[in-house]
């Protein structure tokens, strides 16, 4: 009996405690049973996962130190989340447990809430939200705070929260407004004043009020509770001091970061060091013991995974002091480390690039500003910068290419046949050597295929740096250490061989330029590329190679003087390189060059001499010019200089002003005639390119498409790295497959259509007078906006065309449209045809295959 009255008791009292837990009665038992359920089950959840959540957020993000460091380590993404998306599980289940903590244990009755735990969770919400990137929704569960529960004591973090959502919605002045107020008005201390002054200074920041910004980042570091935090702060603060040029009390700041030492991350340590070694005064400071900190950071091994920026800032010391070659040292030596940090290697390639350029090497730096190029953000104006330098460099690297594989080839060709059969000789002995170490290589390969340790500590025989039973060590014996194995080593140097050819122990070895295998140099030959391997070991081989006929090597002559033309040009107008513009000048002139290529040359090199103040040398090219030369305009201008200020009616760019004057009245046949010679005539100027592809055009205007597909691909072809031949490219590629079309469109019932006329082009006066006569008639017709034109067709034909008829039946009745007076003067047989069509037949000039067409 007693037991039934015990259990009677007890069912009494769960049912009492879950009835009075109901989220609809104000008891103390429902109160603090909610409070408690949402703290320590719900929410403690969601906290957790929203810090695993963060602290996958630090992980992944890379910060870049070449600018001012953000005041969080967080990446926002531009794309837009959709609802249901999320970009991180931990903040999802973050937000999950927070909508649980609000809809399972939320007391909200009669408007009031009455479970003190639950601002908590509409700030466990917003904060989810924000670093899944949904700002507006994190902005209104802040303000849902601020709105339902003013008297919350996470009121102030709710306030500095829906700052933070502003400022990455891009509301910074609203941002800078609110906060201001909020610290006006609360007495912030501790963690909420480094959250809100921090969170300011970022606003400051963003706004490009750095000064402000400096103030609230110094209260910020002050006041956090967290050292990595202070360590940030401090950091930044240094960065706004450099921006404002303050570099004394930048330095102090840093100083203050690496007062921190192992309280904060390593990396602000790094950067705070190499950020005071940017700021070093190289005048007044003292340089041996700046370069011993510098060392000491490269030899402190905590600081291994910072190389690759220890290593740069050493280069940078060395480039500061005129030691190049230590500096181009240190440069390569960042690159090897095989940095993840691509603004540094994007840097550390243009700076390489731009000492190879002044020291004239042009191929071997558009190397490295490709290599540049490839780390940086595609587009941006400094890539567009780098782009713009190596495009620069592009007919540099041409014509050197040229001008050595050219000279090469005169070389060979110059040479007795004993001379050329010992040439030879040597090399296919060398070719032999190498063959047979590569031989030999492949059979080490071959032997030890799957080898990769042998003798691996196994029975009594002790392993590298072990003991053997007497305890002394035994190392090179029984190696498991890849390098001290000579099996393993052979290997692979064979493999290295096999895919990298013969290479040379030198930095950047891995560019094809630097291969130094005579075979794989050979391939450029179809010739040499295809041979048996009878043909490579047989010396006679390679001088049947070589050209004999000579319109062959004259050709080879003549380009390779062209080239050396060029790369005066180019490096006296566009690099200002005088000095080896004068060798290249000089090195034409001594090769016998053609005739168009000597006064030129002379009269650039009389320009160098005067910028190198050589003016003995520059009066006596004068002389040259003037005495040898009389009638040029090189002469003119020397014997006038004030003269060369006016425009001479011989000049290239005169001469192609009135051609092309000509060709927009059509005189396509003049054009094409005189246009030849001044090609030929301005062979070594720049503005040979204009007359040909100004050629190409009326070429195509005269005689159709085929010859103008011929013309233009021409132009490509020839002058590639100009601008008329990037043009002529264009064409080509765009252009030209629209015009291809040759079938002729269909009549419609809406459209232009025009009235032709044909003339012999000869009958100059007929044309004119029968014009003259159709502007009397046209003038007659109503209702009809009628206008006339002469178009050239092919050299022997032109057409005289009626424009402005709106149908195929009304350019065909065009005479029945005239006046009875009027019909009789115009007598001469017509072609209707449509714009469309007459298009088709001024490209194609197809007129006949028109006409049939019309007959059927």
């Amino acid at each position: 009996m007693k037991t039934s009255y015990k259990i009677i008791l007890v069912l009494l009292v769960s049912v009492t405690l879950i009835t009075s837990c109901s989220r609809k009665k104000n008891t103390f038992i429902s109160r603090n049973y909610h409070a408690l359920s949402a703290r320590d089950n719900t929410l403690f959840n969601g906290y957790n996962a929203l810090e695993e959540g963060r602290e996958n957020l630090n992980q992944s993000y890379t910060d870049n130190y070449w600018e001012i460091l953000p005041i969080e380590r967080m990446q926002v993404f531009e794309e837009v989340t959709l609802p249901g998306q999320n970009k991180n599980e931990s903040f999802s289940r973050a937000e999950e447990k927070a909508v649980k903590a609000i809809q399972k244990h939320g007391m909200n009755i009669q408007g009031k809430e009455y479970n003190y735990q639950i601002d908590e969770a509409y700030l466990l919400l917003g904060k989810a939200r924000y670093f899944d990137q949904r700002f507006v929704p994190s902005l209104e569960s802040f303000n849902y705070i601020l709105y339902k529960y003013p008297a919350s004591n996470k009121i102030n973090q709710a306030k500095i929260w829906r700052e933070k959502s502003n400022i990455r919605l891009e509301n910074e002045e609203l941002a800078i407004k609110n906060l201001k107020r909020l610290l006006d008005q609360e007495e912030l201390d501790g963690q909420d004043l480094a959250d809100a002054t921090s969170i300011l200074a970022q606003a400051y920041i963003n706004t490009k009020s750095l000064d402000s910004a400096l103030t609230q980042i110094d209260i910020a570091s002050n006041a956090t509770k967290s050292n990595d935090e202070r360590g940030r702060y401090r950091f930044i603060q240094g960065q706004l001091y450099n921006a404002l040029g303050d570099k004394d009390s930048a330095n102090i700041a840093f100083d203050r970061v690496i007062d921190l030492n192992r309280s904060t991350p390593r990396m602000y340590l790094i950067s705070a060091h190499i950020e005071k070694a940017k700021n070093f005064d190289y005048e007044e400071g003292d340089k041996l013991e700046f370069l011993e900190l510098l060392t000491d950071l490269e030899e402190n091994r905590e600081n291994r995974p910072y190389l690759d920026k220890i290593y740069h800032q050493i280069a940078e010391y060395h480039l500061k002091n005129q030691s190049d070659s230590l500096a181009l040292a240190y440069y390569n030596k960042s690159l090897r480390t095989d940095t993840n940090d691509k603004v540094l290697k994007a840097k550390t390639y243009e700076i390489i690039g731009d000492m190879k350029f002044i020291a004239a090497a042009y191929k071997s730096a558009g190397d490295y500003y490709d290599s540049t190029m490839t780390n940086m953000v595609v587009n941006t104006k400094p890539y567009r910068v780098i782009k713009r330098k190596r495009d620069n460099l592009e007919d540099v690297i041409l014509y050197e290419d040229i001008a050595k594989n050219n000279d090469s080839i005169i070389r060979l060709v110059s040479l007795s046949k004993e001379d050329k059969l010992a040439f030879f000789t040597k090399h296919v002995e060398k070719l032999k050597e190498e063959a047979e170490k590569e031989q030999e290589k492949a059979e080490a390969a071959e032997r030890n295929k799957g080898i990769v340790t042998t003798n691996n500590s196994f029975g009594n025989t002790p392993a590298l740096g072990g003991k053997d039973s007497r305890g002394g060590s035994t190392p090179g014996q029984g190696s498991s250490f890849y390098f001290y194995n000579p099996t393993t080593v052979a290997y692979g140097k064979s493999e290295f061989f096999k895919d990298w050819g013969n290479r040379k122990l030198e930095d950047d070895w891995r560019w094809s330029s630097n291969t130094n295998s005579g075979i794989n140099a050979s391939e450029e030959n179809p010739a040499i590329a295809n041979a048996s391997e009878v043909e490579l070991y047989d010396p006679q081989f390679y001088i049947d190679q070589i050209p004999t006929e000579e319109k062959v090597v004259d050709s080879i002559i003549k380009e390779r003087n062209f080239a050396y033309y060029q790369l005066g040009l180019i490096y006296k107008e566009k690099f200002k390189e005088y000095p080896l513009a004068k060798i290249k000048f000089t090195e034409l002139l001594n090769n016998n060059p053609e005739e168009n290529l000597v006064l030129p040359s002379k009269y650039n090199l009389y320009k160098i001499y005067q910028l190198l103040g050589e003016q003995g040398e520059a009066d006596f090219t004068k002389k040259d010019i003037i005495t040898n030369y009389p009638d040029s305009r090189y002469a003119t201008i020397l014997n006038n200089p004030e003269a060369a200020n006016l425009e001479d009616e011989n000049s290239p760019e005169t001469i192609y002003k009135n051609l092309y004057n000509q060709f927009e009245n059509q005189e396509y046949v003049k054009v094409l005639s005189d246009i030849e010679k001044y090609i030929i005539a301005f062979e070594a100027e720049a503005i040979v390119s204009k007359f040909e592809l100004l050629k190409a055009t009326a070429t195509g205007r005269l005689y159709g498409y085929e010859a103008y597909k011929k013309a233009i691909n021409f132009v490509a072809l020839n002058y590639a790295n100009t601008p008329e031949g990037q043009r002529a490219q264009d064409l080509s590629t765009n252009a030209l497959p629209k015009m291809a079309k040759k079938e002729f469109a269909s009549d419609s019932l809406n459209g232009n259509y025009k009235v032709l006329y044909k003339f012999n082009t000869a009958n100059t006066e007929e044309i004119t007078s029968f014009v003259k006569t159709l502007k009397e008639v046209t003038a007659h017709v109503p209702h009809y906006k009628l206008s006339t034109s002469v178009d050239v067709y092919d050299p022997e034909t032109t057409f005289v065309v009626i424009h402005g008829l709106k149908s195929i039946d009304g350019a065909k009745g065009f005479a029945y449209i005239l006046r009875d007076e009027d019909r009789s003067k115009i007598t001469k047989p017509s072609i209707a045809i449509s714009s469309t069509n007459y298009q088709i037949v001024q490209i194609h000039k197809n007129l006949d295959d028109y006409t049939k067409a019309q007959q059927l």
